[in-house]
C-alpha cells in the first residue's frame, strides 16, 4: 500500500496522518486532494459504524485503499457525551470554540474528581475490490479541564489533560502529543497489519 486516501477534510486530522505515515513510507491523500467527492452523511450511532460508512465511501469513489477515522471525547460526568456528536456537539458546523463552551458550561459544577473523560479514535480501512475492512481502535484517558489552554491542536485538546499530565493535549508539542494521542494507538494497532495490506496491494 503506497498510496491511501485518508477520507477527512480535517486539516488537523490530515496533517497527524501525514506525520504518522511517513516512517511507512506511504504517501497520504485526504479529501482535501479530491474536492470533488461529496461529504457523506455521518448516519451511525457508534464511531466504528460512521468511520466506515466514510471509507467505503472514499474507496468506492477513489479506487484506492481508504482509512477513515471516528473520534470524539467521551465525559463520564454527561452520560458519555458528546460521544459521536463531538464534532457538532453545539450544533454549529465543525465549530471548535463554541463546542467547548457548550461543555464547560454543562460541567460548570462538576468537581474535579468527577470530571473523567477520554478521548476515543476508530479507524476503519475499506478496500474497492470488496475485501473485509479492517478496524483498530485507541483510547486516551484523562479528564476535562475548567477552562481552555493552549494553542496547539484542535477540537477538544485545549480541553483535555491526559492521564498522568498537568497540561492540556493543546499545550503540548505535536510529537509529544502523538505519542500518547487516541488516534496514535488506534495506529499503533494498524501498524501491525500495513506490511499484509500492502502485499495485498498488487
Amino acid at each position: 500500500m503506497n498510496e491511501v486516501i485518508v477520507a477527512t477534510r480535517n486539516a488537523g486530522k490530515a496533517k497527524e496522518f501525514v506525520r504518522m505515515f511517513e516512517p511507512f513510507g506511504v504517501t497520504v491523500k485526504t479529501l482535501l486532494d479530491y474536492p470533488e467527492l461529496p461529504d457523506v452523511e455521518e448516519t451511525g450511532e457508534t464511531f466504528a459504524e460512521n468511520a466506515l460508512l466514510k471509507a467505503e465511501s472514499a474507496a468506492r469513489l477513489t479506487g484506492r485503499p481508504a482509512i477513515a477515522d471516528d473520534s470524539g471525547i467521551v465525559i463520564d460526568a454527561l452520560n458519555g457525551r458528546p460521544g459521536v456528536h463531538s464534532a457538532r456537539y453545539a450544533g454549529i458546523e465543525k465549530n471548535d470554540r463554541a463546542n467547548n463552551e457548550k461543555v464547560l458550561l454543562e460541567m460548570r459544577n462538576v468537581p474535579a474528581d468527577k470530571r473523567t473523560a477520554r478521548f476515543a479514535c476508530i479507524l476503519a480501512t475499506a478496500f474497492p475490490d470488496g475485501r473485509e475492512p479492517v478496524f483498530a481502535e485507541g483510547y486516551c484517558e484523562g479528564a476535562v479541564a475548567f477552562e481552555e489552554a493552549g494553542t496547539n491542536g484542535f477540537g477538544y485538546d485545549s480541553l483535555f489533560i491526559p492521564e498522568g499530565y498537568e497540561i492540556t493535549m493543546a499545550q503540548m508539542v505535536p510529537s509529544e502529543k502523538n505519542k500518547i494521542s487516541h488516534r496514535a494507538k488506534a495506529l499503533n494497532e494498524l501498524r501491525d497489519i500495513l506490511p499484509k495490506l500492502a502485499g495485498d496491494e498488487r
